[in-house]
């Protein structure tokens, strides 16, 4: 099961977050300092925790300058207020163990002041009303009573009715033709049916009519029969910081006591070195009796069996510091010329268990002897390694500013193990740095901020903010991106914009999906923000002969900037690419969302709730974005509405596309390889 869409209100800065959505692998929160972010992690670690985390406490959790107005002068019930909310998805294996018509379901869960829960099941057929069976157990009661009344020895009294009727009045006299159908009385009714079964006639008209209320109410207790399921498939929220560290040496008689003695210490980094020996598959007192010495006069038999307790550690400790270096060279990018070909060694020697870094030449030093970046790469893998591998498999992650130690380029290595992590563990994490907001991520972003206390922390689902310092970290990966593209590859694309950028990737995406060819590896591909800027860019760059196309749209903006002669004389008309030079259809003005119509209506209909197929297809040759923008009203983005591509097409091949948009696609990615040849 996965999150797909949450919220937080009352929770310190947060008074209301708003809904913001949760994509299926990575999520990235950004947004400057004191925005709330981390508030926002501890909210959701609280919907779900693990073992060991505590609840909401009001006092503490409820923002402090609404306190009294509303805890204490009680106008909030913490009984009914609800913190944090999270509405969740199945997957896919998930979905083959229930009805068909149950699989889209949405389970919502949500945790209140008083850490009492909630959940219901949304999307699924609607709840069943009384009046779906009120007349059919009205019209089946006289048939009972008769044939109950006939059955009784005669004279005898009360009349067996008379108990029938007040058994089916009792489960029934509250409610009326609109109550819901809760599985209680569903219970209650079936048990009243059975029991009564034997004075309905066989073969009749009323039989038949039992079999209808049996079925109906078997909808029932299938409904609360899923809703259960769901909770039992919640996944656990985990939230990881920067605070953990392992430390280089552990005594081991010193942490078994003090693990023993439930008097752990934060200042000799004992969450850090528990996770480590679960990860090793080790207790601190296992390894610690490994580490005394055997009596000189023990048997043979006893000195062969302390051997193999000794080999068994250190065949297990070799295997462990293997799979470790593995994931550190991974982000590490060892340089043997600069000496960085490191590899990670645990060793137990007699009470003191030791994390070493071994160099290219042999030389091992302490863990706490290498840079700050590489004890927190080694300590997050330790930790992340052993929670996942214990009773955290189903488990949402939480990072708090991970790899802020790391340098630059480090991050963006430790990007893609990010990546790599929200394939087995859906991911949010929070970040200040560009390094770690990929230039083909930005649709993966939610942007966090606080305008004033009194509103409060907010989550944008859009790419926008008040605060010029929430856009930060997008602005300079953007920025990053863009200079490492600039003026040192051959081959350049340039785009009106983000979202162009978005189709066009997307689109190479699901050709390479298919085996078909997609863009050029070596093409940069660089949106401009509009179409008057493609010029500057464009001429720019062929000034420093390089080779450039433009791609533009084939509105009026589009033909204003595809005309200018100083884009023509730099780069010439065959290397201007039009959309209308390869859309099919009947728009006479074509942009580049025209090329995905029908997709992007069949998108827009059923991942935003904009109705626009009867308004499309009345106006067929009006652009889809204007179609679009006149059905969602002020709910219509253009980023909006890319990004839901982009979630689409990680999930779809390019056979899902419509023929037209099929020849589309591979016409305008066969152009921009032929015009950057």
């Amino acid at each position: 099961m996965r999150l797909i869409k949450a919220r937080v209100q009352g929770y310190r800065s947060i008074i209301d977050s708003g809904y913001f959505d949760v994509e299926q692998m990575k999520t990235i929160l950004v947004g400057p300092n004191e925005a709330g972010k981390t508030a926002l992690l501890q909210a959701l670690q609280k919907l779900n925790p693990p073992a060991g985390v505590s609840g909401f406490d009001p006092l503490r959790d409820y923002p402090r300058s609404k306190y009294d107005e509303d805890i204490e002068c009680g106008k909030i019930d913490p009984s009914k207020f609800t913190v944090v909310e999270g509405h969740f998805a199945l997957s896919d294996e998930e979905k083959e163990t229930i009805p068909i018509e149950y699989r889209d379901l949405v389970y919502v869960y949500g945790k209140r002041l008083d850490n009492s829960t909630w959940h219901r099941l949304d999307n699924i057929p609607a709840q069943l009303l009384y009046n779906a069976i009120d007349k059919d157990i009205l019209r089946l009661l006289p048939h009972i009573e008769s044939n109950a009344d006939a059955a009784q020895p005669q004279g005898t009294l009360p009349a067996k009715s008379v108990k029938i009727r007040q058994d089916i009045n009792s489960i029934i006299q509250t409610l009326t033709a609109t109550s819901t159908l809760t599985n209680k009385i569903a219970t209650e009714i079936i048990k009243w049916l059975d029991a009564n079964l034997s004075f309905i006639t066989e073969g009749s008209q009323e039989e038949k009519r039992y079999d209808k209320i049996k079925k109906v109410l078997a909808t029932v207790a299938l409904r609360d029969n899923i809703l259960t399921q769901c909770n039992d498939k919640l996944p656990t929220f985990i939230l990881f910081n920067n605070y953990f560290r392992v430390h280089p040496s552990i005594h081991l008689l010193n942490l078994a006591q003090r693990i023993e003695q439930k008097l752990l210490d934060d200042e000799q980094y004992d969450y850090g070195n528990v996770c480590l020996l679960k990860f090793l598959g080790f207790t601190a007192n296992e390894l610690s009796k490994a580490g005394m010495v055997t009596p000189a006069n023990s048997s043979s038999e006893e000195v062969q069996k302390y051997k193999d307790i000794l080999d068994r550690r250190d065949y297990r400790l070799n295997a462990a510091s293997i799979r470790l270096t593995d994931e550190i060279c991974r982000v590490w990018n060892p340089n043997t010329d600069k000496g960085e070909a490191s590899k990670l060694r645990i060793k137990a020697d007699g009470q003191y268990l030791k994390v070493v870094v071994e160099d290219e030449l042999g030389v091992e030093v302490e863990l706490n002897q290498r840079s700050e970046g590489f004890q927190w790469l080694v300590s997050f893998f330790v930790v992340f390694f052993s929670e996942s591998s214990d009773e955290h498999r189903n488990a949402i992650l939480l990072l708090d500013e991970p790899g802020m130690s790391l340098h630059g380029l480090k991050q963006a290595e430790f990007r893609e193990t990010l990546s790599r992590l929200s394939e087995a563990n859906q991911t949010i994490f929070t970040t200040h740095s560009p390094f770690l907001v990929g230039a083909n991520e930005l649709d993966l972003v939610r942007v966090v901020e606080m305008i004033n206390r009194k509103q409060g922390t907010l989550v944008h689902t859009t790419v926008t903010a008040a605060d010029s310092a929430a856009l930060l970290p997008l602005q300079e990966a953007l920025g990053y991106d863009l200079a490492q593209s600039l003026f040192f590859n051959q081959k350049n694309l340039v785009l009106e914009g983000l979202t162009d950028y978005w189709y066009i990737e997307a689109i190479s995406s699901l050709l390479a999906s298919d085996k078909k060819a997609c863009i050029d590896d070596k093409i940069a591909m660089i949106p401009a923000n509009c179409a008057g800027k493609v010029v500057y860019f464009a001429t720019i760059l062929h000034a420093q002969n390089l080779k450039v196309a433009a791609l533009l749209d084939s509105d009026s903006e589009g033909d204003l900037a595809a005309n200018q002669d100083t884009l023509v004389n730099a780069l010439g008309n065959k290397k201007i690419l039009r959309t209308k030079d390869v859309y099919k259809g009947k728009v006479a003005a074509p942009e580049i969302e025209d090329l995905l119509r029908d997709t992007l209506i069949a998108i827009a209909e059923s991942s935003l709730g904009w109705s626009v197929i009867a308004k499309a297809t009345q106006q067929a040759t009006r652009p889809i974005v204007d179609v679009m923008e006149d059905s969602a009203k002020k709910d219509f983005s253009k980023y909006k509405l890319a990004k839901a591509f982009l979630r689409w097409a990680r999930e779809a091949t390019f056979s899902d596309l419509t023929k037209d948009e099929q020849s589309s696609c591979i016409a305008i990615v066969d152009k921009i390889n032929k015009a950057l040849k």
